[in-house]
């Protein structure tokens, strides 16, 4: 049986949440403030991936540290700019 990817979105909202440690509501919240796009069906029904869920723990964590949704949406940000640089140095180096 083939392995699927992390960004294969797998997960039911209610899954997704249990997996994350938060409820149903949260998500719909972090999707409204743009920290997260689940991707939809052709019915408009949310599905997350393994990715998404890592995210949505990131958050979790975050908010209970103290920030806001807009701090973690901060945060969020540099931390995925950070991913990118690091993967762009990596590739730069690979290239050497």
């Amino acid at each position: 049986m083939p392995t699927r990817s992390p960004q294969h979105a797998v997960y039911a909202i209610s899954v997704a949440a249990e997996l994350a440690g938060t409820a149903v509501q949260n998500l719909r919240v972090y999707e409204r403030s743009g920290l997260l796009t689940p991707v939809r069906t052709s019915g408009g029904t949310r599905r997350y991936s393994d990715d998404d869920v890592v995210r949505l723990r990131r958050i979790v964590a975050l908010l209970d540290d103290g920030l806001n949704l807009a701090g973690v949406a901060r945060v969020l940000d540099l931390e995925d700019e950070n991913a990118a640089l690091r993967a762009a140095a990596d590739d730069a180096t690979a290239l050497d």
